[in-house]
């Protein structure tokens, strides 16, 4: 687990946009605090600045480390010295007209399944939490999709996206309702199977690859079921049990905290 100093010693992104523009440090801005602050507010609002840093908190929120143009003492600010360096929120600035453009970059196809048969209870927890994030608003390039038992389908879009994010019951003997955030690996022997009740992550990635589609890199977010009923049970059950019902909220967060993780690591990569 990242311990505290290691989290405060971070650092943030390389760049950021705004209204369309990329800002990095050396980008000019002029400051536009919002009302009720202090002192120094009022006395820098309208200035133009120039950024000097760009720093990320614990709760992931942005702010721009700024040195003012006309401070007497912006040599200090540059050297990062206190009281020549100012901190504002993106939502405080405005970029300069000569503000380079945001350069556009390719947008990563990346498809959220929930796979599970709803009649047998737990088994239905990627379902669920894909009809609650299907409401949610999510970045372009994402598809949210009940595939349910369709495993056919699954395995014939999955080479079209160049991740995929499953939602599915995985029981691993933990608590029931616990999640996890897992990367299936296929094995060469592992075997084609189509099953009409259900499917398995492991079981799609092997009939990508029999009907010879690429394989995109695919990540399972599970929830330990509650639940264990078969098909062949005469009482099915359309139904979560309260353990996994409670785990959906977190698991929005989960996905979205995933979804995340994979832009800024699509953004880092276009750095480099």
């Amino acid at each position: 687990m990242t311990g505290y100093w290691e989290e405060l010693e971070r650092p943030g992104p390389d760049s950021v946009e705004l209204d369309g523009l990329e800002l990095r440090p050396g980008s000019r801005v002029f400051l536009h605090p919002r009302r009720g602050g202090d002192i120094f507010d009022l006395a820098l609002a309208g200035r133009a600045a120039v950024i000097e840093g760009i720093d990320q908190d614990l709760d992931g929120q942005v702010k721009l480390a700024v040195v003012v143009d006309d401070d007497p003492g912006a040599d200090l600010g540059r050297a990062r010295q206190p009281g020549h360096r100012f901190f504002f929120s993106l939502d405080e600035v405005v970029p300069a007209p000569d503000a380079p453009a945001a350069p556009e970059r390719a947008v990563r196809k990346v498809l959220v399944a929930g796979i599970g048969n709803v009649f047998l209870g737990d088994d239905g927890f990627g379902v669920a939490l894909a009809s609650r994030l299907a409401r949610r608003e999510l970045a372009p390039g994402v598809d949210v999709v009940d595939y349910g038992i369709r495993g056919m389908d699954l395995a014939y879009e999955m080479p079209e996206y160049d991740v995929v994010v499953m939602l599915d019951a995985t029981p691993r003997g933990d608590a029931p309702g616990t999640l996890y955030v897992i990367e299936p690996e296929l094995d060469d022997d592992d075997p084609v199977t189509v099953d009409g009740h259900g499917m398995d992550p492991v079981s799609v990635l092997a009939l990508v690859r029999a009907i010879g589609g690429r394989l995109p890199r695919t990540l399972v977010v599970g929830c330990e079921p509650g639940s264990a009923i078969s098909p062949d049970d005469d009482e099915l059950v359309a139904d979560l049990t309260e353990p996994v019902r409670e785990a959906l909220d977190e698991g929005v967060r989960v996905v979205e905290s995933l979804l995340a993780d994979l832009d800024r690591e699509q953004r880092k990569e276009g750095q480099t």
